[in-house]
This record gives C-alpha cells, sequence and structure tokens, in this order.
C-alpha cells in the first residue's frame, strides 16, 4: 500500500507541476513588456504550486503568528527541502537556494522559471551578485525567504547562523522577519528527524520517495515580529537566530 500511495503522489506532483508550467510559460511571454507584472504572476503561480503540492504529499499545516506582507526578507531555521513548499503555502516570496538545486532534475527547472536566487556558498565572489538579486527583487516589491544556517539540519536545533546575507537588509533599513519550522511524522513511522528532516548523506530522490510512502505528515510555522536593523550583519544576525529559536520546537514523532 505504501508503494502505491508514494506513485500515486509522484504522478499527481507531475501532473500538477506540468499543468503549472504550461500556464506560466505562455503567461510570461505576454508579459514580457510588464516586468513587474510577470515577477508577480511567478510568485503567484510557485504559491498555488506550493499549495497543490502539500496537499498531494499529504502535509497538514499549522501556523501561529502573522506571515509578513510584501517587500519583506524573512530568515527560517532549514529542516527539508519541503521547508519552501511549507513557507510557499504562507507567503508570495522569492527564495534564496543554494546552488546545486539549479541542476536538479525538474526541480531546477521549475526554481529557475520562478526567479529563484542561487547562492553558491563555497565562492565568496559570488555573494556580490546574490546581494544585488536580492536587493533588485525587493526594489521590485517582492517578498525575499532565505536559509542563514545555510544547510539543513536533523531539527534538534537551530544551527548558527551565516551573516553575508544581512549585506542588503542592514545597508537598506529593512527589518528582517523570523519564522520557525517544524515537522511531526504519524506514530508508527520513523520520527521527522529521519523521515522528514532531510540533511547529512541522505539522497533526495530516495529521500522524496519515503516522504511519499508515509500517510502524511504535520508541518508547523511559527512567525515572529520583525527584528530591526543592528550595527552589524553578526549583531544582525545573532539577533535574527535568538528570534528563530524563540519559536523553535524539536522535530518529533506525533505522540512521541
Amino acid at each position: 500500500m505504501k508503494h502505491l500511495r508514494a506513485i500515486l503522489r509522484l504522478l499527481g506532483l507531475a501532473t500538477w507541476t506540468l499543468g503549472l508550467l504550461l500556464i506560466l510559460f505562455p503567461s510570461r511571454f505576454i508579459l514580457m513588456a510588464w516586468e513587474g507584472a510577470a515577477l508577480r504572476l511567478k510568485i503567484l503561480s510557485f504559491r498555488a504550486w506550493a499549495r497543490g503540492t502539500a496537499l498531494i504529499c499529504g502535509m497538514r499545516i499549522s501556523r501561529e503568528g502573522a506571515a509578513p506582507a510584501a517587500p519583506f526578507v524573512l530568515v527560517s531555521n532549514h529542516l527539508s527541502y519541503m521547508d519552501i513548499v511549507l513557507l510557499s503555502t504562507q507567503l508570495d516570496a522569492l527564495f534564496v537556494s543554494k546552488a546545486e538545486v539549479a541542476h536538479w532534475p525538474v526541480i531546477g527547472f521549475l526554481a529557475r522559471q520562478v526567479n529563484t536566487i542561487f547562492v553558491d556558498r563555497t565562492n565568496h565572489s559570488d555573494i556580490p551578485k546574490v546581494l544585488e538579486l536580492i536587493e533588485d527583487a525587493l526594489h521590485a516589491g517582492a517578498g525575499v525567504v532565505f536559509f542563514p544556517e545555510g544547510t539543513s539540519s536533523d531539527g534538534s536545533d537551530v544551527l548558527q547562523f551565516k551573516s553575508s546575507l544581512f549585506d542588503v537588509p542592514l545597508r537598506l533599513g529593512y527589518p528582517v522577519h523570523a519564522a520557525a519550522v517544524r515537522y511531526e511524522a504519524h506514530e508508527g513511522w520513523p520520527p521527522a528527524s529521519q523521515s522528514i528532516c532531510w540533511w547529512g548523506d541522505m539522497t533526495f530522490a530516495d529521500h522524496l520517495y519515503r516522504l511519499l510512502q508515509m500517510p502524511g505528515f504535520y508541518a508547523h510555522v511559527v512567525f515572529g515580529e520583525g527584528v530591526e536593523n543592528r550595527e552589524s550583519r553578526r549583531e544582525f544576525a545573532n539577533a535574527l537566530h535568538l528570534a528563530v529559536k524563540k519559536g523553535f520546537a524539536p522535530a518529533q514523532r506525533v505522540g512521541g
């Protein structure tokens, strides 16, 4: 039964994704002369895709606090590729993602179509270009989300934040909003740290297939208030780290 469930969900995800792309492609050409409208369409299309994807995957969402209105900068702890799905159901935003995602089959193609900003954290010369793209997105009225831990974790704690991407909100005087995400798996299934969080040497394809076998899972997001500007990027990063930890709880199994 669990393998049939996973296969049906994979077919559902493929159909849903293809359908959204078929709508998005012609609209992009129609709106080429109106850059702001084209960006807005991409963001709304991605939010629609995320909501459909969450439903297909059996993600049951609960939220605390109010999501910010664009334009905004928001940071979150990072547990899985499902974080982007979860946050996109609640926010109209562009995401900053690691450079490798751009080359993933299907996911990378979709990410490129919706103006995802890719950053190579191993190449410091890439940072100025990324900062410029974040600034352009904010000036265009978009929200921007990034994960300052720089990697995903098992959900037992919030890793130390890297400060490089805080340059834009620091320089422009933007407050930065905090979000904390966590997951719960049903009893009888592996804990969320193993079944939903994606970290270490877990491969994407195997992890996704195992996740889709589950009857469903719980996803929680807590939105905190904006943190005002600080004297330095490091102080800003530390203040946001505390704000995320305030709403954080370890990943777990329901009833466990």
